[in-house]
């Protein structure tokens, strides 16, 4: 359980975002019961700045460093168990801490589903502007682009993931003219768009992300699931709801299939805000969705 909200900026002055609430309405929404861990840890909250951190560009930035290393410590144990280790967040910068963690087995690849390919850095914003929020550029930072903060983290784990070792599903503004990401179009990450997906469905997605990495001889691969790539008609409960998006069953699928390689060694999930679902009916179906996609643990 990592109750972070570190990666995302106030939804309003003064008021920090609700993501670090997920974990224990997912509980609440009876996840835990449906899933039956064999162990379950929980992190203690983070501290939210609202204001810059000295030595950072990033918002939280020296927060979030520490954060990362103490999820890294816990995946890291559960993984060297044998054990598949879920993490339920939390903002997507807890993708940071979850690499870190399984890069203390070894080289591991990532599958990032999320409807935005996360890969702000800075070659893309103005030296002037600060601070930047991380949750917008997770996979570049887990690929080693940006401040050293968060990028270095010793013993030669720069990046914490290979760009020709990822897998990216569900952005759904790349054919957008004025698209946030354009350079991660020159790298090596391999793409998948959620119109791309939703055409040729899941199993096929789940089959080309996973022969992409066999093909890397990638063995193990971790499984980032932001679920801003749901839909917006059924999961508006996020900071940056769009669609066109995949539905509870698609994305249940697609990470039940991609759960079934023996590849897939632990995964996240990200971004719900329970504070934008007063009445519980997203985080209900949310909890039902990662019931089916991971159920029984």
């Amino acid at each position: 359980m990592a109750p972070s909200n570190l990666g995302l900026r106030p939804p309003s002055p003064g008021h920090e975002p609700g993501t670090w609430r997920a974990p224990e309405a997912l509980r609440k929404a009876g996840l835990l019961n449906d899933l039956m861990p064999a162990r379950v840890h929980q992190l203690g909250r983070p501290r939210y700045h609202f204001e810059p951190q000295v030595g950072t560009r990033v918002r939280n930035g020296q927060e979030m460093r520490k954060f990362s290393e103490s999820l890294a410590t816990q995946v890291g144990d559960i993984l060297s168990r044998g054990a598949f280790s879920l993490v339920l967040g939390g903002d997507c910068s807890i993708l940071l801490g979850c690499l870190l963690g399984a890069r203390q087995g070894g080289i591991c690849g990532l599958i990032h589903v999320d409807g935005h390919s996360d890969f702000m850095h800075p070659g893309d914003f103005s030296p002037g502007t600060v601070p930047h929020s991380a949750a917008g550029m997770d996979l570049a930072l887990a690929s080693g682009r940006g401040e050293s903060l968060l990028t270095d983290w010793g013993q030669g784990l720069r990046p914490l993931v290979a760009d020709r070792h990822i897998v990216q599903i569900g952005e759904r503004e790349d054919g957008d003219p004025d698209y946030a990401y354009p350079d991660i179009k020159q790298t090596r990450i391999t793409r998948i768009n959620v119109q791309t997906a939703l055409a040729r469905g899941v199993g096929a997605t789940a089959r080309q992300a996973l022969e992409r990495l066999e093909t890397e001889r990638i063995d193990r691969v971790w499984l980032h699931v932001d679920v801003d790539v749901l839909d917006q008609k059924i999961m508006p409960a996020v900071d940056s709801p769009g669609s066109p998006g995949f539905n509870f069953d698609q994305l249940a699928d697609l990470a039940r299939r991609l759960r079934a390689s023996s590849r897939i060694i632990g995964a996240d999930i990200s971004v719900f805000d329970p504070e934008l679902d007063p009445e519980g009916i997203y985080g209900r179906g949310l909890a039902q969705c990662l019931a089916r996609a991971f159920g029984p643990l």
